[in-house]
């Protein structure tokens, strides 16, 4: 029994794409230009999805877009032009003119392109075929029409089946898969990546294209494959991509330090190893916390390192570590990356009920009061990557007992103290050195364990002592 022929979505499509880029359209149209809305855009649409970028191509030249928008900026040598067509901070419009890429050699990006004039060639050399469609029109026939000209009724172009897979949920790329996939190596991951977001299968000769060429990944620059790992950490569950990247040896590529987490044993959940407590921990974390999500992804990477130790013991700091060099490969933001570093160095904390008030503000101190939720948020992932309730280990009893304290305005660092350096220097003639900096750290610690010793005169006879004491 065949499948129904899929709806035709094009007055979907009409209604969605919005008034700006439709009245670009219309401007290419009235200067005897073909004007297509191509790539995800038109495939979110068709999934009832939100589309993010609504991108154009057109068989105008650059420099004809140049002169038919005016302001307009060409971005680079394979044929987009920015467009903004409003006021300063309204949203850019890329439009690029149709081509064929040629001769790409370094398995990452065509050396050279040549335009065109047919949509469908366009669409030909695009990655798969629920990214190759468009919505538009050819130019009307007569190529210089009257400016009141009707425009032409635009139109769905599907040449390889993507409305087709898009209804049956599959991910296959246009054409020969190894021919793609040797153009461009990311393609490879944006598959699993699409794959995850999507909730698609990928099809059977896709996936096997991509175990075929896995290696050809370690050609990829560590910022192109961090944008598809941020993306696909944001998933409902990221967990698909990440056995897909697995099953497919791309992980063994990308990040071999996780991959060295298969068949290492967890002892946690029967039938887990560390790799499937990586990916359940991973699930768990919020998406709404993308800090709290790498760090899961990375948090037990120092185990296999340490698996004679103990087993395990140190590996939050190995771990640290190597999370350190990961972030550094991927090119991460050093902000981003010292946080997620942090939060691995940190994910190994045991709260007791019997802790002190000062032992809570030196975990607060230890920790920091901005990276807290952070470091709460991974421990509940973790305790549900390990098979336990999210809460266990005393966490809501040790939230309270930190907000307690958060509230009650306890001094955390040199900065809340009574007095400071130019004080000491001042009134007790310390001179600026590494013993201004002890005598600074050991009134904090002071001050930590009792807040009540927080007051100008006390501090003073205290760090008169402790100079005294070195004298």
């Amino acid at each position: 029994m065949t499948s129904p022929a899929p709806r035709d979505p094009t007055s979907d499509i009409a209604a969605a794409v919005p008034d700006g880029v439709q009245a670009l359209m219309a401007r290419l149209w009235s200067h005897g230009h073909a004007a297509y809305v191509v790539g995800g855009s038109i495939r979110d649409t068709i999934l009832g999805r939100p589309a993010a970028d609504w991108d154009l191509a057109t068989d105008a030249r650059p420099d004809r877009l140049l002169s038919i928008f005016p302001g307009a900026v060409y971005e680079n040598q394979f044929g987009t032009v920015a467009v903004r067509e409003a006021a300063p901070g309204a949203p850019v419009n890329e439009i690029t003119t149709f081509r064929t890429d040629h001769e790409y050699a370094d398995f990452r990006r065509p050396h050279r392109v040549e335009f065109g004039d047919d949509v469908r060639l366009d669409l030909a050399r695009r990655d798969f075929t629920v990214n190759a469609m468009a919505w538009g029109a050819d130019a009307l026939p007569d190529r210089h029409p009257p400016l009141d000209a009707a425009p032409p009724a635009p139109g769905l172009v599907d040449p390889f089946g993507g409305l087709g897979d898009c209804g049956a949920g599959l991910l296959r790329a246009v054409g020969d898969p190894d021919v793609r996939f040797r153009e461009d190596a990311l393609r490879m991951v944006r598959a699993v990546r699409l794959a995850t977001v999507l909730g698609f299968a990928i099809e059977a000769a896709t996936l096997e294209a991509i175990r075929r060429n896995a290696g050809l990944a370690g050609h990829l620059s560590g910022e192109r494959v961090a944008a598809e790992l941020d993306k696909l950490l944001a998933a409902e569950r990221p967990s698909t991509g990440l056995a897909l990247l697995a099953s497919t040896g791309l992980l063994d590529v990308l990040l071999p330090e996780l991959a060295e987490q298969r068949g290492v044993p967890q002892n946690k959940i029967p039938g887990d190893d560390l790799w499937a407590h990586t990916l359940r921990t991973v699930d768990a974390a919020p998406a709404s916390r993308p800090v709290v999500r790498l760090a899961a992804l990375l948090h037990d990477v120092g185990k296999p390192a340490t698996i004679e130790d103990g087993p395990f013991r140190g590996h939050e700091v190995v771990g640290a570590e190597q999370a350190a060099v990961v972030l550094a490969r991927l090119r991460l933001p050093k902000a981003v990356a010292e946080r997620v570093v942090h939060l691995v160095r940190q994910h190994m904390f045991t709260y007791e009920a019997s802790w002190s008030d000062a032992a809570v503000r030196r975990f607060i101190q230890r920790v920091g009061i901005a990276a807290l939720p952070d470091l709460l948020a991974l421990r509940e992932a973790d305790n549900a990557g390990s098979g336990t309730a999210p809460d266990e280990h005393g966490l809501p009893e040790l939230r309270r007992r930190v907000k307690a304290e958060l509230d009650a305005s306890v001094v955390f660092d040199r900065r809340g103290l009574a007095v400071h350096g130019d004080d000491l220097m001042a009134e007790l003639g310390i001179p600026a050195g590494p013993t201004l900096g002890r005598v600074l750290d050991e009134l904090l610690e002071r001050v930590i364990a009792d807040p009540s010793l927080n007051d100008r005169p006390t501090l003073l006879l205290l760090a008169e002592s402790l100079v005294s004491e070195d004298e």
